[in-house]
C-alpha cells in the first residue's frame, strides 16, 4: 500500500510539474510544442493498455523525457538563466528524475524484463530519448532550409513523433 501511494504521489506530482512547464513554459528555436508532448503521453497510455513491451513503452518515456527537458531549456533561455553545461545537465536531471523512482520501485531492473542484459524500459527510454532528439533537429534543419518556415503544418510535431512511432516499430519486431 505505501509503494501505491508514493506511486501515486510522484504521478500526481509529475503531471503537476508538466502542467506547470506547459502553462509557464514557452517554446522558442529547438521547443517542442504541448501537443507534440501529449501525443507522447496519449502514446505510452496506449501501449500500456494494448500490452505492449516494455520496449516500445520506454521509446516514448524517452520522447516525453527529452521533451519535457526541452520546455525548460527553452523557458531558462528565455529568461536568461542559462548557465555553462545547463543542457547536458538539465537532460541528465530529467532522465534520473524518472529512472531513478522507476529503479527504487523495482520497475527497472526486474530480471525477467531483460533484452540482451539490458532493461526493456530503460533500453526503450534511452532509445526513444535520442530518436525524438533526431527528429526535433531533423524538423529545424528542415525549417532552416525552408527560409525558415514549415514545409507543411504541424511539422514541429509531426516529425518528432513519427520518429518514436517508427522507433516503436522497430522494437516492437526485435522484441516480438
Amino acid at each position: 500500500m505505501k509503494r501505491l501511494y508514493k506511486l501515486s504521489s510522484y504521478v500526481i506530482g509529475t503531471l503537476i510539474s508538466f502542467m506547470a512547464i506547459s502553462i509557464f513554459g514557452v517554446v522558442h528555436a529547438y521547443a517542442v510544442c504541448p501537443v507534440c508532448t501529449v501525443v507522447v503521453l496519449g502514446g505510452v497510455e496506449l501501449s500500456r493498455y494494448l500490452g505492449v513491451d516494455d520496449t516500445v513503452s520506454g521509446v516514448w518515456v524517452g520522447g516525453l523525457i527529452v521533451s519535457s527537458g526541452l520546455w525548460t531549456i527553452n523557458w531558462l533561455e528565455k529568461k536568461k538563466w542559462r548557465f555553462k553545461l545547463d543542457i547536458p545537465i538539465i537532460m541528465l536531471a530529467y532522465y534520473l528524475i524518472v529512472i531513478w523512482p522507476l529503479h527504487e520501485w523495482k520497475i527497472i531492473g526486474n530480471p525477467k524484463n531483460m533484452i540482451s542484459g539490458f532493461d526493456k524500459l530503460l533500453f526503450g527510454t534511452l532509445i526513444g530519448g535520442m530518436v525524438f532528439a533526431v527528429g526535433v533537429v531533423v524538423h529545424e534543419v528542415l525549417k532552416k532550409k525552408n527560409k525558415n518556415k514549415v514545409y507543411f503544418p504541424y511539422q514541429r510535431v509531426v516529425i518528432p513523433v513519427s520518429t518514436l512511432i517508427i522507433a516503436s516499430l522497430i522494437m516492437y519486431f526485435v522484441t516480438k
